[in-house]
């Protein structure tokens, strides 16, 4: 959420901010109509509010009796302008930041040249994709998903799971030398909370799975409590500190959480949903960082080397993507992607991301600290440490040997307890 006064001086900023993230500008105009509109009826209830403490000091009942009825005209409207105002407001996206390229969707993201690392392994036979791979030596199982779930869903067994608890650990234990807490946080949110992170209004919920149960806390006839399934760790550790004012001094204050992901993946056909690079269900190690609002950007950038710190430990190829301003999240001023190569579709592919949002989530989240007598809102970023499930593909496709086995990465070695996958 911006901020109102932000948006009343800077209207004209605003609006391109929106129209760069394909959306329409005129929702500034609605945004600001409705604004001048609670507060004229807000200044009027003020001025009724004052009348009606004066004719009670002097007794006038009978005109106190007009006033009050005027008040109770006026109040339920301004509710209803509240509201619109509220929901209306709700609805502009985090402008973009300046140095982010204005482009319509992904075809038009930037591949930063210069950051791009590591050389894409050349094989002297027919390659195989992850999913030929772990059939064949008996780590992956979709066929037998499918019985359990239907489609999108893997079991990863044996030596895949051992891979899976290496990459949480050499996260954890790398991240927590820099200063990282370890979390693992609830992956059920509750709906007003997922929807203050800022995605619902312009992404949809059709991407996130919704939890409709009885809460035990809650007596029988009452409504059913609803919850979404966290898309990422990210939708329930920002959230930790929702309603608190947190002090400069403990700021940045850096979380890595684990949990499993779900997402629905709604609309997303053909070949990426072959094996495990596109599933409903995965696992994921996550960076959440609080910081000051001077001190974001160089958290970001923080967070981006720390991804690239860890693809090159593991010796992996990748490509940094900037976003374009169509592509980004309607929270995120600027996203950059990490592409890891992958053999198997002889292509890059998103492995993880870091993007800040400024404090766009945490003014619906009412995030503060506080420095020097002097309250504000703090700037929330996150970044992918590992999306379990992709790095396991890159893994395999770029250690793959002719004899179908698989090396494993000289870090994650002593987690595994083998330097081959036979």
């Amino acid at each position: 959420m911006l901020d109102i006064k932000f948006i009343r001086e800077n209207t004209e900023k605003v609006k391109k901010g929106v129209a760069a993230k394909q959306l329409d500008p005129s929702l500034v105009d609605t945004v600001l109509k409705l604004d001048g509109e609670r507060r004229s009826l807000l200044q009027e209830i003020e001025q009724l509010r004052a009348e009606r403490n004066k004719l009670a000091e002097k007794k006038d009942i009978e005109s106190g009796k007009k006033v009050k009825k005027q008040l109770q005209s006026k109040e339920p409207e301004l509710k209803k302008a509240e509201e619109a105002y509220k929901e209306a407001l709700d609805r502009i996206p985090n402008p973009p930041a300046d140095d982010v390229k204005v482009g319509k969707d992904e075809s038009e993201n930037e591949v930063l040249k210069d950051r791009s690392w590591g050389k894409k392994p050349k094989f002297d036979f027919k390659q195989r994709d992850h999913l030929e791979l772990g059939e064949t030596l008996d780590i992956i199982d979709v066929k037998r998903a499918a019985k359990v779930s239907g489609t999108r869903f893997g079991y990863l067994k044996g030596d895949a799971v051992l891979l899976e608890l290496a990459l949480i650990n050499f996260a954890m234990e790398e991240l927590g030398k820099k200063g990282f807490k370890p979390v693992v946080p609830p992956v059920l949110v509750k709906v007003p909370v997922f929807h203050n992170l800022g995605y619902s209004e312009h992404m949809g919920n059709e991407d996130y799975y919704v939890v409709h149960g009885g809460d035990p806390e809650k007596s029988k006839g009452e409504e059913e409590a609803e919850y979404y399934l966290v898309g990422t760790s990210e939708h329930s550790v920002v959230p930790m500190h929702k309603d608190e004012v947190l002090k400069a001094k403990d700021l940045p204050i850096r979380y890595v959480s684990f949990s499993s992901c779900f997402r629905r993946e709604a609309g997303s056909y053909g070949k990426d949903t072959k094996g495990m690079l596109r599933v409903h269900q995965f696992d994921k190690v996550e960076m959440v960082s609080f910081t000051k609002p001077e001190e974001g950007d160089k958290e970001h950038e923080y967070l981006l080397s720390l991804e690239e710190k860890f693809l090159q430990a593991l010796e992996i190829p990748y490509q940094v993507v900037k976003m374009c301003t169509g592509d980004l999240s309607a929270p995120a001023v600027r996203t950059y992607d990490l592409e890891a190569w992958m053999p198997g579709q002889n292509k890059y592919r998103e492995i993880t991301s870091a993007s800040n949002t400024t404090d766009f989530q945490a003014r619906r989240l009412n995030i503060k600290y506080q420095d020097k007598g002097k309250t504000g809102y703090v700037h929330t970023l996150n970044g992918t440490a590992f999306a379990i499930g992709r790095t396991i593909i890159a893994i395999l496709e770029n250690y793959q040997q002719k004899d179908g086995s698989v090396l494993v990465p000289k870090v994650l070695q002593k987690w595994v307890g083998k330097e081959k996958i036979i």
